[in-house]
């Protein structure tokens, strides 16, 4: 009778957590399906590779694809090294009653649930007004230059956005890496520094690039911390240096979506330019997990 119950329990709990992930598959299904359906029509080469026009009634998206995939391989470089260096020193170098340690997680803890918007405001008032106005005091510009949104600010803010994905994924990753060679390597003579480079960080690499992988994923898609530090509502020119401001799709979804004076004509191009963002944000995804691949591949034949 108790193993007739166990079993029973068993079988529910496997058939609500499968009920569980088949509702989130099928949202996301409903979710693409809709927007390739309203938005595959009206793709088109010159709608991928013009910039707007009429209001951005017309032409295409081309600056909005460009600003959206250069905002986010700005932000990647920006905040990979610095998470990671982080999550070395807490993993790796911090003692374990450190009470700076202790205050750094907390700080990565409270920032990863500070409201979007909030960093764009602290973008605007640190990097810009703090940062910028005082880089245009010290290189001696008479107008502003750097103080004003760009896409390097820009790219900062989402950079701080998403420091907390990177820094917890690669403590993770570094926390996997088997205590036997970290030893192996120290009892073969090797110091603490040649051990990190040569044993745990190559370890810990395919994991280190799922955080940047995430890191992608939540801020290609974001757009209320760059309202105030670099979107641009109508831009057909492309960002040519770091303080030029850009184009995004996201606010440039939120613009038509909000702004046109005919919602019912915007609809198509407003679902195309969705089916842009998305396809973007999975290709950039793609590359990352093709990256972190080949290196599990390779760690894998190596050992």
């Amino acid at each position: 009778m108790k193993y007739t119950t166990r079993r029973a329990v068993g079988l529910g709990l496997t058939g609500l957590t499968a009920l569980a992930a088949f509702a989130i598959v099928g949202m996301l299904a409903l979710i693409l399906l809709d927007v390739a359906n309203h938005g595959a029509r009206h793709l088109s080469w010159a709608f991928l590779t013009e910039p707007p026009s009429d209001g951005m009634m017309g032409g295409g998206i081309f600056p909005a694809i460009f600003g959206t995939a250069a905002l986010t391989l700005l932000m990647t470089v920006a905040v990979m090294p610095v998470g990671v260096f982080t999550a070395v020193y807490l993993h790796e170098y911090a003692p374990p009653d450190s009470r700076f340690a202790r205050w750094v997680r907390v700080a990565v803890v409270n920032l990863a649930g500070v409201p979007s918007i909030v960093f764009g405001l602290f973008g605007l008032g640190f990097f810009i007004l703090f940062v910028g106005g005082n880089l245009d005091r010290l290189l001696g510009y008479e107008q502003m230059h750097w103080a004003q949104p760009g896409i390097l600010w820009a790219a900062l803010t989402l950079a701080v956005l998403t420091l907390p994905v990177v820094i917890v994924s690669t403590e993770e990753a570094l926390r996997a890496v088997p205590l036997e060679q970290r030893t192996a390597s120290l009892a073969l003579g090797a110091t603490q520094s040649q051990t990190l480079a040569r044993v745990v960080l190559p370890g810990a690499l395919p994991g280190i690039l799922t955080g940047a992988v995430l890191a992608i994923s939540r801020g290609a898609g974001e757009v209320a911390p760059i309202l105030f530090t670099g979107a641009a509502y109508f831009l057909p020119d492309l960002p040519t240096a770091l303080d030029s401001q850009f184009m995004h799709l996201g606010y440039h979804t939120y613009v038509m979506a909000t702004q046109s004076p005919n919602v019912t004509e915007a609809s198509g191009p407003l679902y195309a330019t969705v089916l842009v963002l998305l396809a973007l944000t999975f290709a950039l995804n793609l590359v990352a997990v093709i990256i972190r691949t080949r290196t599990r591949r390779k760690a894998a034949s190596a050992h």
